[in-house]
């Protein structure tokens, strides 16, 4: 197995075809789904044909993968995955931090842990300037990540969403770090 990083915890490999079971588990819980889609489940067709072929794919101009299945590193057990993909295809330096974690995992730290490590990975190896992500305002455990992960508060949107979900009124919120604040905060830490 390839891993593409490893943490205290956790393990951040490839997705392969043999984690359908492990999606379909994942966003068929409603909590897991409650602030992407309202909490409905995605079919296991739509994860063979839409969402595992896009956990798949490479991104040449970072040289990497945007999507990692998670593992306990003590037991294996598939976890959820980790996102950090380029916004630009054609250039590497603005990537997108996500996290889907299924909810034996909430509440237990791999979250951020898994934020801190990819956000390090991001500026010390992949050569990205801005890590930005984003959530529903009402998302408050996500934020919570985000904030500790040491992304800071950009902006509050209203996005163009074809359905409405509950909490879809109050907006989104984007934060961000740039690799000059994270070089700032790891050189007073360290």
């Amino acid at each position: 197995m390839h891993v593409f990083l490893e943490t205290d915890r956790l393990v951040l490999r490839p997705f392969t075809e043999a984690d359908a079971d492990h999606l379909v588990a994942l966003d068929g819980d409603p909590e897991v789904m409650r602030y992407l889609n309202g909490g409905r489940p995605t079919s296991r067709r739509d994860v063979e044909e839409r969402v595992l072929p896009r956990l798949m794919r490479d991104h040449p101009c970072s040289g990497t993968r945007g999507y990692w299945a998670a593992e306990d590193k003590a037991t294996g057990a598939f976890l959820g995955w980790f996102e950090l993909r380029p916004l630009d295809e054609r250039d590497g330096s603005v990537v997108e931090l996500g996290y889907r974690l299924n909810r034996a995992a909430w509440g237990r730290g791999y979250a951020t842990e898994g934020a801190r490590a990819l956000i390090r990975k991001a500026f010390t190896d992949l050569g990205v300037e801005r890590v930005t992500a984003n959530t529903m305002f009402v998302n408050t455990r996500s934020r919570r990540v985000m904030e500790k992960a040491g992304l800071s508060f950009l902006r509050r949107f209203h996005g163009d969403w074809p359905e409405s979900i509950e909490g879809s009124a109050h907006g989104e919120v984007e934060y961000q770090l740039t690799r000059a604040e994270w070089e700032r905060r790891d050189a007073s830490a360290g």
